[in-house]
């Protein structure tokens, strides 16, 4: 039997060192999916490919993640977190050593695809375990430290990657980064548990009907939807500037140096790292207004960029700067669609559920991408890749059609919600 997160009462040494070493995982898992960000040149030359083929590696890894939220889910309800998540560690180290040493476009896609999906198997197992092995006050917290650990792995993706291909070359730099992951997998196989009682637990086996009526009980909650849609709105700013179109946004349609936009991105994921355990300490302590900060978060990322859009010219470095703060705050903001899927769904139906609302923030993310990719070639005379100040902002502009759905419905749920903790407190008092 897994113990239920009501009968932990404190933090142990073995939860924490659990959480410790699941965190690892995730944070290789995010150095991973980030390792090719500072190599695009390397593999365009690598693989004699196009600018848009490049771009086809972030898409799949977005498609791919988003695809195998729900699976996973079911797999960790099925399976326990910990075979789950060391599973999807040894297909990461695999597909990047695959990576390594592919030599055409196609096996190069196939090694990213392999990332992807092991990439898709951390997360939800990370956040099972919280629910096992932490007291419910504290799980807000390390839900959010969790996310906020994640987010250092791209910044290790970033200059310590440079380096390393620079001075090993693509094969061996990418060769170590798999072999590191492998060793992290071992260590992991041992200090892992899914319960303190157990190493290892298992879900009853689902026939497909089952599965289907868990994931319709999931989705048929208002609070899970209200997470999604949370999830869905916070999340995509962030995503689409940091894996791909960021910095040619700052550098060819704000007309900033390339030493410019760096910072400013490196900003952004700073301001992740401060906003997550913030975020986590209010959601603990102010649980009822949870949706409320993600309004907050999100009006605000939709003046911020409304200015910078606005502007004539060139927005000011002040008002970027505050733009990127905003678009990191928002990473931290959708974990608390975790927290309001947790509070809403049994521990059977936890990890569907999280896979759930999971989606959100990645299909929102991927529509983004690659709709910010046709707006450019639209708006660009002749083709190519030299966009001007006009067709980003063209192109940028299109995130008000994914803030007005999401805020649209993150009211709706949330009044839904609200509703059902009432009805659910006026049974209980009528019962007592």
């Amino acid at each position: 039997m897994t113990s239920s997160p009501s009968t932990i009462q404190r933090v142990s040494a073995r939860g924490l060192t659990v959480w410790l070493m699941a965190l690892a995982l995730y944070l290789l898992a995010v150095f991973h999916r980030s390792s090719l960000a500072v190599a695009g040149l390397l593999a365009v030359d690598r693989f004699h490919i196009s600018a848009a083929q490049l771009a086809a590696f972030t898409m799949l890894q977005l498609l791919v993640y988003a695809a195998m939220q729900v699976p996973v889910g079911l797999l960790v309800d099925r399976f326990g977190p910990r075979r789950v998540l060391l599973t999807g560690a040894l297909l990461l180290g695999v597909s990047q050593g695959a990576f390594a040493f592919a030599t055409s476009y196609p096996a190069a896609l196939l090694a990213r695809t392999g990332v992807g999906i092991g990439d898709a198997m951390t997360f939800i197992c990370v956040l099972r375990l919280l629910a096992t092995w932490f007291p419910v006050r504290r799980i807000p917290l390390f839900t959010q430290l969790t996310g906020t650990v994640g987010q250092l792995g791209t910044m290790l993706a970033a200059a310590p990657m440079t380096l390393a291909l620079g001075a090993l070359g693509w094969s061996r730099a990418y060769g170590a980064t798999a072999l590191i992951g492998l060793v992290l997998t071992a260590l992991g196989f041992v200090v892992l548990r899914d319960a303190p009682e157990r190493r290892a637990t298992r879900g009853d086996r689902m026939a497909w009907g089952a599965v289907r009526s868990s994931l319709a009980a999931s989705w048929g909650h208002p609070g899970t939807r209200l997470g999604f849609w949370m999830h869905f709105t916070t999340q995509f700013s962030a995503t689409t500037l940091g894996l791909l179109w960021g910095y040619p946004f700052l550098v060819r349609g704000e007309g900033r140096s390339a030493g410019e936009a760096g910072v400013l991105l490196t900003l952004m994921v700073l301001a992740m790292v401060v906003a997550g355990p913030v975020l986590g300490q209010l959601v603990a302590l102010h649980p009822w207004h949870r949706s409320s900060m993600v309004l907050v978060i999100v009006l605000t990322l939709v003046a911020l960029w409304t200015a910078v859009l606005a502007w004539p010219g060139d927005a000011p470095l002040w008002l970027l700067v505050l733009m990127l703060l905003a678009c990191g705050v928002g990473g931290p903001a959708s974990v608390i669609g975790f927290d309001v899927g947790r509070t809403s769904n049994p521990a059977t139906r936890l990890a569907s559920s999280t896979g759930i609302i999971n989606m959100g923030g990645f299909t929102a993310s991927l529509l983004l991408v690659v709709a910010i990719g046709l707006v450019l070639d639209w708006r660009t005379p002749g083709g190519g890749s030299d966009y001007t100040p006009g067709a980003f902002r063209w192109a940028m502009s299109l995130q008000y059609f994914l803030w007005g759905l999401g805020l649209l419905q993150i009211w709706r749920y949330r009044l839904r919600a609200r509703r059902v903790i009432d009805r659910a407190a006026l049974q209980a008092g009528v019962a007592a």
